[in-house]
């Protein structure tokens, strides 16, 4: 029997108060999501974009409006090798700490390096207000499982059990582009990967539109 976490996958109770985020894609298809969250940075992304390379696979990128700003070449990378964009806020701000005016401003800065329709909050925190708002202009992407890869007091073997373990049709998986989540991913990114594989998932990009 598995353990259930409410780390790696949110009740039910707390999704359904955001029913018009996306938390799942089709459950009747055998295909994943993987998402990559904080990033882009020199240190850890093009080894990511290698490793989707090497697994002839898509992803998609919630990105740092700040980041970007600083790491032009490496957001190409992730154009260039045909991978998804997502509006992560300008420097990752979390909007429950956060007055509505500044966080909607940082977003919107985000928005001039990330040309995208798609938005993640991080830590997936919304006040009411803000979900409200924002659901108008992006469509909101959260997450089916989260591997907890940023977490330095769990090993690499607790990351891919997560994986093992939670994902199951149409999961939105989320994994982090960070140094800290750094050596988890490097340990446990591949073997995810292969093992869905040998399970019979394909992995899909989530679609997005531009908004400029």
């Amino acid at each position: 029997m598995k353990c259930f976490d409410p780390r790696v996958r949110l009740p039910g109770f707390f999704t359904s108060l955001l029913k018009e985020a996306v938390w799942r894609f089709d459950a009747t298809r055998r295909i994943v999501y993987l998402t990559f969250d904080d990033g882009p940075i020199p240190e850890v992304t093009p080894w990511v974009l290698g490793i989707l390379r090497a697994e002839e696979i898509k992803a998609t990128f919630f990105c740092v409006g700040e980041n970007v700003m600083k790491y032009p070449e490496v957001y190409k990378q992730i154009l260039f090798n045909g991978h998804s964009v997502g509006n992560h806020t300008f420097n990752h701000l979390q909007g429950l700490k956060k007055g509505n005016p500044e966080y909607f401003r940082n977003i919107e800065r985000a928005a001039e390096f990330i040309d995208s329709d798609l938005f993640r909050p991080p830590h997936g925190w919304l006040k009411p207000s803000q979900y409200q708002f924002l659901k108008k202009k992006f469509r909101i992407m959260m997450w089916d499982l989260i591997s907890c890869d940023y977490n330095s007091r769990i090993k690499p073997e607790r990351v891919f059990k997560n994986i093992t373990d939670f994902v199951r049709l149409g999961s939105i998986i989320t994994f982090h582009d960070s140094i800290k989540a750094q050596r988890n991913l490097e340990q446990t990114l591949q073997p995810s990967i292969r093992w869905m594989k040998e399970q019979g998932y394909r992995f899909e990009a989530i679609p997005y539109n531009k908004r400029k």
